[in-house]
């Protein structure tokens, strides 16, 4: 009787405070988004990606694997913020380990969802690749949230993520020095970029509130 006991127990208000903030920001509901993405990803985990090149001749291309996280980062990165910021900035309760612990889960989430195309025969390192690329591509995303708005999360990743493709291989086939994203697993400079942009994007999102005209907006 005892476990049925624990689960009819009634929660602690700090319990309730922690999923009422999980649940204000649509957490849920991005999570099942970004695992369908995720889940036709690894469907498709082994095919490539062709990246067109309009300077030079080159035939370069990259597992969807890789490619996929941007997606990942993008719909996570749209959770940052509350309509009931107001509330919040009000609360009896500090929010600041709150906001910390969020996005610590946000990134777990977006590595674990990096990971499911493990199950159906990627490598370590493209999975390495993946991870890496879910890293930085959220942490543009947590940027672009902090100065444009939630709804906006897409912008500076899409703005990172087209010239990238476009014009991010070099004429020996090789991605170009500031294309990380298209570099390999083993590219200390790649991940060294990818983790400074996402401790700038904690930064941006910890100390960061919604603008006005979002929270009207939602």
């Amino acid at each position: 009787m005892t476990p049925v006991r624990t689960l009819l127990a009634p929660r602690s208000p700090q319990t309730w405070a922690v999923l009422a903030f999980v649940r204000c920001r649509g957490l849920p509901r991005a999570t099942g988004v970004a695992l369908i993405v995720a889940l036709v990803a690894t469907a498709f985990a082994g095919q490539r990606m062709a990246v067109p090149e309009f300077r030079y001749l080159v035939d370069f291309s990259v597992p969807v694997a890789e490619v996929v996280p941007l997606a990942h980062a993008v719909i996570l990165a749209t959770t940052l913020f509350s309509p009931m910021a107001d509330l919040e900035q009000t609360s009896a309760q500090p929010m600041t380990r709150h906001r910390g612990l969020y996005l610590v889960v946000l990134l777990a989430l977006a590595v674990g969802l990096s990971a499911l195309p493990l199950l159906t025969g990627a490598t370590a390192e493209v999975f390495g690749s993946a991870a890496r690329n879910v890293v930085g591509y959220l942490g543009l995303g947590m940027i672009s949230a902090r100065l444009f708005g939630s709804g906006l999360a897409w912008l500076l990743p899409l703005g990172m993520f087209g010239p990238t493709l476009l014009l991010g291989v070099d004429s020996d086939n090789t991605p170009e020095p500031w294309a990380w994203s298209l570099h390999a697993s083993s590219s200390t400079s790649a991940a060294v970029v990818a983790a400074a942009l996402w401790v700038i994007g904690v930064a941006a999102a910890a100390t960061g509130r919604p603008r006005q005209t979002e929270r009207a907006e939602q």
